[in-house]
């Protein structure tokens, strides 16, 4: 083994999906990184398909809007059957709650070209075989391409190496939870039928589930459980075929599978996402059926809340606090995705008559009521996540609520000249800090401007939104006397905004001070150990 070699970035374990996230968000906010894998190369199972707007959102701030355009199924619906009788049809009325069919191989390629991009790479066949950490730093040994075995020192590292990670079990953290009884099948294939392609169709019976759903090339995934005491040795294509006559509609002939695999659905979390400077994203934390296609977008979300934070912390730009809220904030998040998962796993495998009878009515009327639309189709996009994290003494403003992401109502935003729904207009490197006013600034607003001209402009940036012409922009209105008496202190209000588009606090002007004490205890001074931002070039940052 040789000596120890000095690496000053973040070591990143697996190159799926949340691995390469943070691997691309890192290199975008001027963190070296070093990614490996113990694979020889991308795998071309697609394994995971749905990708939720949340998640589509984000791959575009990488640059990847040309490739999900290229590469993915929008989704016209969701249809439920029970004995072949449709329950329940659920369209996507809104852009904002359709998901895609965007298989795992094109998201994994998006990502990998987005991390290129930045300058960075995945090493592959390298082998993490041990870790050990201190105050000061983390030391891998890693094993590489050619056999040789070498330690290397990392301010910080991050498991994205699957459910059975290499990092979590050298950390010591457990990994509990369960496994389904049954088994299941899944197949990427081609189908003849007269199923609409651009649909998910969910299949329920006595016989088990069924769930077909098109992909981008044409063909179909199929998943369904097993029979019981199913052996992976006895799954071919004649037994997948037998499976989806006696679920499915029939008059579905399946042929020239691409893959054909067997899986356990388990339900697990890790009982820690972060000990000292190592942290957990994705299936390395936590895994859970695919109901409700969550898998993927919750790694890639939870590597980009990971990102940047770990950013700022690399430049000595935050408190040890905010790296604390990552583990608080994602477990909040894993669990509700879990117990999602699980429920709805249940509900599909349902037998007894009068639990069939209540699940059919409940879908009738979901669907029929549009409480879908309402309530768990936003959930499921991922806009309804919000965080217990924000400001201790928040209230509401101006459609913005504490701990929930920043509306994406429309604005005029002068920057870029064109209309932008809010949440996209705002800069994702950085803080930033929304006024929203319909006049003169008061003067605790305009003291905390000051203040953060003065002491954190290079990590928090200031908008200023007008609340009745909806243009967001930068010229700060002039400064009246005070508040107003009919306005009584709300003459401002006052949104900070965090990078990942949540907001972590909302006051009325008058209540600056607020503010300012909050990005005082969030912020460190300038001129960390890693150095400070010079700005921003091609939406990434230089730092020095």
């Amino acid at each position: 083994m040789s000596d120890h070699e000095t690496d000053d970035g973040v070591l990143v374990v697996g190159a799926g999906p949340a691995g390469l996230t943070a691997t691309a968000e890192l290199l975008r906010r001027g963190v070296p990184v070093h990614c490996v894998d113990r694979a020889s190369g991308p795998s071309g199972l697609s394994k995971a398909l749905g990708v939720w707007p949340r998640t589509v959102e984000l791959f575009h701030r990488l640059g990847g809007a040309r490739h999900v355009a290229a590469e993915a199924l929008p989704q016209a619906a969701m249809r439920y059957y029970s004995s072949g009788r449709l329950v329940a049809d659920i369209r996507f009325r809104r852009p904002t709650h359709q998901p895609m069919a965007f298989p795992q191989p094109a998201v994994e390629s998006l990502l990998r070209e987005a991390v290129e991009r930045l300058g960075g790479s995945v090493s592959w066949e390298t082998t993490l075989l041990s870790l050990a950490q201190d105050a000061g730093g983390v030391t891998a040994r890693l094993r590489e391409p050619d056999g040789t075995v070498v330690a290397r020192r990392y301010r910080y590292a991050v498991g994205a190496d699957g459910a059975g990670s290499r990092v979590r079990e050298e950390l010591g953290v457990s990994f509990e939870g369960a496994t389904h009884e049954l088994g299941f099948v899944v197949a990427d294939i081609a189908m003849d039928t007269t199923l609409q392609h651009d649909v998910t169709h969910y299949f329920c019976s006595d016989k088990g589930i069924l769930v077909t759903c098109g992909l981008p090339d044409g063909r179909w995934r199929v998943f369904t459980s097993g029979p019981p005491g199913m052996s992976r040795d006895e799954v071919d294509l004649s037994l997948v075929q037998r499976l989806v006559d006696e679920r499915g509609p029939g008059g579905l002939r399946l042929r020239d599978p691409e893959w054909i695999s067997v899986f356990a659905v388990h339900a697990r979390h890790a009982d820690r996402m972060r000990v000292g400077r190592v942290f957990l994203v994705g299936d390395a934390a936590h895994i859970h059926s695919p109901a409700g296609g969550q898998g993927l977008n919750t790694g890639v979300t939870d590597a980009h809340n990971l990102a940047w934070k770990l950013a700022l912390a690399w430049r000595g730009r935050c408190a040890p606090e905010l790296l604390d809220s990552y583990a608080a904030e994602r477990g909040q998040v894993a669990r509700a995705v879990i117990r999602q998962a699980e429920v709805q796993t249940r509900i599909w495998l349902l037998r007894r008559r009068y639990e069939v009878a209540a699940r059919d009515a409940a879908l009738r009327l979901a669907s029929g009521t549009r409480l879908f639309h309402l309530g768990y189709l936003p959930w499921l996009a991922g806009f309804r996540t919000r965080y217990g994290t924000a400001m201790a003494g928040s209230r509401p403003q101006d459609g913005c609520r504490p701990g929930a992401l920043v509306p994406a109502r429309p604005v005029w935003d002068e920057d870029r000249r064109r209309r932008l729904p809010l949440r996209h207009a705002l800069d994702d490197l950085r803080y930033t800090l929304v006024v929203h006013t319909s006049g003169p600034l008061d003067r605790p607003t305009e003291g905390l401007l000051s203040w953060i001209d003065a002491q954190c402009a290079d990590v928090v940036d200031v908008r200023v939104l007008h609340r009745r012409t909806r243009v967001l922009g930068r010229r700060r209105p002039a400064v009246g006397a005070g508040p107003s008496r009919r306005w009584r202190g709300r003459d401002c209000g006052l949104v900070l905004v965090r990078p990942d588009g949540h907001v972590d606090a909302c006051v009325a002007g008058d209540r600056a001070e607020l503010v300012r004490r909050r990005l005082a205890e969030l912020l460190r001074p300038a001129g960390g150990p890693a150095g400070r931002i010079e700005g921003t070039r091609d939406g990434n940052l230089i730092v020095s």
